[in-house]
């Protein structure tokens, strides 16, 4: 499914902040049902997902971490990155240029958090050969 013009009107608006269906139709000048079914329709397609997000610095004792990972074989990209966004901890896998193959955001305790990803989570996952490990100290207009 590609979204056409009035799918990225309701995409761009979502995106701006939380708007009640109503709010949109009115923007819009379209019906409520129309947003509603559009809504449904994206998110059925998997391009839209709506959630509440909060700011990481309020969590306590959890912290984020970018994991950078080398894999073996590098045509495993794909089917590792998806294997790892599976992971219980992780809020998502990039595939990158440059000197890693995959970044992996994760969310941690913050006490023995990253020890135990990288040794009882991580290790599920076959075809890696190295990871480096990057604590988030301070993050601007990041949600989680």
């Amino acid at each position: 499914m590609e979204p056409d013009e009035l799918d990225w009107k309701i995409i761009d608006i979502l995106r701006s902040g939380n708007e009640s269906n109503n709010s949109l139709a009115r923007t819009l000048d379209i019906s409520e049902g129309t947003v509603r079914q559009r809504i449904k329709r994206l998110k059925e397609a998997g391009i839209l997902e709506i959630k509440g997000l909060i700011n990481p610095e309020i969590l306590n004792n959890q912290q984020l971490a970018m994991i950078a990972i080398t894999l073996h074989d590098s045509d495993q990209l794909e089917t590792t990155g998806a294997e790892l966004a599976k992971l219980e901890n992780v809020l998502n896998v990039s595939i990158t240029t440059g000197q890693y193959d995959l970044f992996a955001e994760v969310l941690i305790d913050s006490n023995r958090g990253l020890v135990d990803f990288l040794t009882k989570e991580l290790p599920k996952v076959k075809g890696i050969s190295k990871t480096e490990s990057f604590l988030m100290l301070k993050s601007y207009h990041k949600f989680v």
